[in-house]
Formats: structure tokens, C-alpha cells, sequence
């Protein structure tokens, strides 16, 4: 597809918002000429979270069932941005009625979930298939990949921390964030972003080590009506429910390459919004992201003279990834955050639609079932 493309997002939460501004967005980004955006459809399951997103974002029209999405010869590509347990059901119907599907990490609940889905993307021939993992498009992030192949070398250490505070609070609601087994809490919905990152500079995982997972929070009340996002504020009942998994993990792992990674995941992290960091310690230097600082990153390489060295910040510009025509104001220092990315992606996918290959492609689902036996290593190795 070349010309206009029928997009729909099912899920209006949090991350649905960001895909629907996403789609929104992507036909002002990178070079024109390659297909746009007709913005079809959100659906989500309580009728206000549609309508209102629909209106914010500019979408004809709002639905409470999925199935009505999918069944619309108007819709030619959809974002899966549900609860986990929702992927399988909604992509496979997706896939099966011949859309493109860019379906939100973690890609399943259960790998053997994941694998479904997977084999069903190998039935639809002719549509694009893929897994969102954001961080890939940060410019900063990939402007360190870089550096890494062009002057640092390789990894031999990565250490990442993804901290966040959105389960701090024991008056936080149960949601489906807190139910599912050992490594469906936060190594799920944060962890799969750090363990791909590590990927994306270190190569395919080989094995996982010393796993510690901790439910500090034993049980969470039932709101009282329909919450967004992590749902604070929303009313809440005097019943309480079980936290069925972790809210910290701990681990080592090891790489093809030879590289170690040291991970450190919560989301009961007090203060810490959104703190997703990481170092790289290279044969010839080190470099350091921080994604409350996304702009920038810092390296530490042997070009400047001992006298002289030290760690010094890159602001990010136009001759780093994704920012030469990827924002409205592609001048150094002015800055970017999260929200861009997802910008990046949506755009990415439509030209995969479209047959381009201006923008690394998408991860696909194989991909994410990749990502998926990580996880489930890390939640094994939390047992012997």
C-alpha cells in the first residue's frame, strides 16, 4: 500500500493515547510521498475512554467492540495497546482478517500465547507484523548504538535499571497489572523494554542468573468504576484483592558477545516517575543514557588527552537519528521525549505497509516471542 492507509487503535488508555496521537502525528514526519494516515477508529471497552480519545485525536469515530474494528473494510492496519491477556484474541482475529498489526510489548502473556500469534502472522501473507518497543526509536538511544559500533566497540557490561513509582501507594487499585503469575508484574511491563534495550547493544541472550523477585505490596483494593492508566484518584471499594506478582526483580545475564548485564526493575520506586537508565562499558569507552534527560547522553571515549578527559554530555541534533525531520523544531537542545518515539514508530510501520525502507523496520512478532523466552528465563532462574 502506497497511498492512504485506514488505521484504527484498540485500547484508548494510556498507551492507546499514545498510539492514536502517534498515527496522528506521522504523516508530518521524515520525507513525504510515502503512505498517510486515515484515522479510522478507537475502540475500548468503556464507551467514555473512546469517545474521548476519538475527539482528542481526531479519529471518525469511536466503538466499544473490537470486533466491529476488525470487520471494517476501512481499516487496513491496527495498534493492539489492551491488557495483556487481550493480544492473543485481538491479533490473531486481526491477522486473520488480512490488517497490519503493530501489537504493544510485552507480545503475550504466555509464550505459548505468543507463539500463536506468531504462526498466525506467518499465515497472513502480505501483512506487516510487528511489537512495539519504543525505545529503540529514542534518538539518543540509537545515536549510542552508534557510537558503539563506530568507536567505543563492544559491550562488555550493561547495566540498566527501569525504576517507577506507580505501585508505591498500597491504596493504588488491583488491575490487571497486579494478576498473573511470577515475572507478569514488573518484569513484564517494564523489564521487556530493559531486556531488549540490552539486546539492541549486546546481542542475543544466552543465559539468566540469580533472579530475585519481591511482592512488597500484598494486596491492592477494587476500584469502584473505570480507571486509566496506573488509576490514581479513581475511588476505591473496602475489598481487597491479592497482588498475584513481583513488584521488584533483580538479575544478572549473560551474551553471545561475551557482554554481562545487571538489571534492577521496580514499580513501587518512590519519586521515580519513569527512571529507565542505563550504562554501557565498552572495550574503548562508556556510554550512559537516562530517559529523564532523553535529549542528551553522555560518553566517555579516549579522543580527548588524559589532562583532559572525563565524561562529557552530546546534546542531541539533527545528525543524530529521528531528529532531522522527525520534530516540528529539528534544532539542537530544543528537546523530545517518550511521546516521540511512538511518532517514530507509527511512522516506521506505515512505510513497512508502504513498502519503504526510510526507517529501521519495526520489530516483529517473531521478535517479540524472543523477548518473551528472556522473560521467562529471568522468572526461571528466580527458582533454582
Amino acid at each position: 500500500m502506497t497511498g492512504e492507509i485506514g488505521v484504527a487503535v484498540i485500547g484508548a488508555g494510556m498507551v492507546g493515547r499514545a498510539h492514536a496521537a502517534a498515527y496522528r502525528d506521522a504523516a508530518s514526519l521524515y520525507e513525504l510521498g510515502g503512505p498517510t494516515a486515515r484515522l479510522v477508529a478507537i475502540a475500548d471497552l468503556h464507551e467514555p475512554f473512546a469517545t474521548d480519545a476519538a475527539r482528542r485525536f481526531g479519529y471518525e469515530k469511536a466503538e466499544t467492540d473490537w470486533r466491529r474494528v476488525i470487520d471494517d473494510p476501512a481499516v487496513h492496519a491496527v495498534s493492539v495497546a489492551v491488557a495483556n491477556n487481550l493480544h492473543r484474541e485481538i491479533t490473531v482475529a486481526a491477522l486473520e482478517q488480512g490488517k497490519h498489526v503493530l501489537c504493544e510489548k510485552p507480545l503475550a502473556p504466555t509464550i505459548a500465547d505468543a507463539q500463536a500469534m506468531v504462526d498466525a502472522a506467518s499465515r497472513a501473507t502480505g501483512s506487516v507484523d510487528a511489537v512495539g518497543f519504543t525505545f529503540r526509536r529514542s534518538p539518543a538511544v540509537a545515536a549510542i548504538k552508534q557510537q558503539v559500533e563506530e568507536r567505543l566497540g563492544p559491550v562488555r557490561h550493561f547495566v540498566g535499571n527501569y525504576w517507577c513509582d506507580y505501585g508505591f501507594d498500597p491504596r493504588r487499585p488491583i488491575s490487571w497489572r497486579y494478576q498473573g503469575g511470577p515475572g507478569s508484574g514488573v518484569l513484564a511491563d517494564i523489564g521487556s523494554h530493559l531486556t531488549d534495550l540490552a539486546e539492541f547493544f549486546c546481542g542475543e541472550t544466552v543465559g539468566v542468573h540469580g533472579t530475585t523477585m519481591a511482592t512488597l505490596i500484598k494486596d491492592r483494593p477494587r476500584p469502584l468504576g473505570m480507571a486509566m492508566g496506573h488509576a490514581g484518584g479513581v475511588e476505591l471499594s473496602d475489598l481487597r484483592d491479592p497482588v498475584e506478582n513481583e513488584d521488584v526483580c533483580t538479575f544478572t545475564s549473560s551474551y553471545a558477545n561475551g557482554a554481562v548485564g545487571t538489571f534492577a526493575l521496580s514499580r513501587v520506586a518512590y519519586g521515580h516517575a519513569n527512571t529507565l537508565r542505563f550504562d554501557l562499558f565498552c572495550e574503548r569507552g562508556t556510554a550512559s543514557f537516562d530517559l529523564n534527560r532523553p535529549a542528551e547522553f553522555s560518553i566517555i571515549d579516549d579522543v580527548p588527552d588524559r589532562a583532559g578527559n572525563g565524561a562529557r554530555t552530546v546534546s542531541i541534533g539533527p545528525w543524530h537519528p529521528y531528529v532531522g525531520g522527525g520534530l516540528p523544531m529539528d534544532f539542537p537542545t530544543v528537546g523530545h521525549g517518550q511521546n516521540d518515539f511512538f511518532a517514530f514508530q507509527a511512522r516506521a510501520f506505515l512505510d513497512q505497509i508502504g513498502g519503504l525502507d526510510r526507517l529501521p523496520p519495526c520489530p516483529d512478532m517473531a521478535h517479540g516471542l524472543h523477548n518473551l523466552r528472556v522473560l521467562d528465563s529471568v522468572t526461571k532462574a528466580a527458582s533454582v
